[in-house]
């Protein structure tokens, strides 16, 4: 029986004297500290705080349709790498090149979600769309491939059906509901009415960005090189204003060396410029007609 009761005994001691070992001997060979004190601390936006409009560039003319720029990422987010590029700096140059382009051409306004090095949180710049009562959304981004650099070639992303139907649902079902859905207040009102304008507004809103989507590709022609499938849809965050119409656009891919090398050469982000600014023109001439 005693030697039970010490077996016992040295299953709980065991661990108490393995740890009193390496307490004495972390005294004597000191354990590296390196990374112990790192932490990464992200600021996020205060729930309810107000945010920071940028400035409405172009006609002082709030008839004049407003498209809203988006370079991606940003501040101590820099989206995808590769052939010595960042994503975040790239798609700001790439931003930069269409606002100029639209505001030389002149007839539209412009702002931009970010028009230097700075981390915005998607929902801000969802709010900072809607806040502005934007007409168009475009955000830029790079591709990433990995290890495969072969891979090339834009292409367009707008918010899929599903993603669409639950992102009206949850809009619709906030607490206060207090909000304006393309011009009708929705405050206060029925629950089940509002979730049913605001779907009529998701899917107008859809079917705008689809056609926006593949104006790009029409406009691009040859000036942009694109995916074999260029049209996409994704359960993206950033496209979930349920009034504006809003595409994703990756410019291409920053793992292609020529790819990269062309995005970010004056030459390439003309043609950049160039393609959106047309199709974004044609968009709002057809919205004009429309209406």
């Amino acid at each position: 029986m005693n030697l039970y009761r010490l077996q016992i005994l040295a299953l709980f001691m065991v661990p108490l004297l393995v740890l009193a070992g390496a307490l004495a001997l972390g005294r004597v060979i000191p354990v590296p500290v390196l990374g112990r004190a790192y932490v990464v601390q992200v600021p996020l936006p205060e729930p309810g705080a107000e945010i920071d409009l940028p400035e409405v560039l172009g006609p002082p003319d709030s008839t004049r349709p407003l498209v809203v720029i988006d370079p991606g990422h940003g501040g101590h987010d820099p989206g995808a790498s590769g052939a010595g590029q960042t994503e975040k700096t790239l798609v700001l140059a790439l931003a930069r090149a269409l606002r100029d382009r639209l505001l030389e051409e002149g007839g539209i306004r412009v702002a931009m979600t970010r028009s230097d090095d700075r981390f915005l949180a998607l929902t801000e710049r969802v709010e900072v769309t809607r806040r502005l009562n934007a007409d168009l959304f475009v955000s830029i981004h790079a591709d990433s491939a990995g290890e495969r650099q072969e891979v090339s070639g834009a292409s367009i992303y707008t918010l899929s059906d599903v993603a669409s139907s639950e992102a009206a649902a949850r809009f619709a079902a906030r607490e206060n509901q207090a909000d304006v859905i393309n011009g009708v207040d929705i405050s206060g009102g029925d629950d089940a009415v509002n979730a049913i304008l605001v779907e009529l507004s998701q899917r107008r809103a859809s079917q705008a960005s689809t056609e926006f989507a593949g104006l790009i590709v029409r406009e691009g022609g040859e000036a942009l090189d694109f995916h074999e499938q260029p049209l996409r849809s994704a359960a993206l965050a950033v496209l979930r204003a349920p009034d504006v119409p809003s595409v994703l656009f990756e410019s291409g891919y920053i793992t292609n060396e020529a790819e990269a090398a062309r995005l970010s050469s004056a030459k390439g982000q003309q043609a950049f410029a160039e393609a959106l600014a047309r199709a974004i023109r044609v968009f709002f001439a057809r919205a004009s007609v429309a209406g």
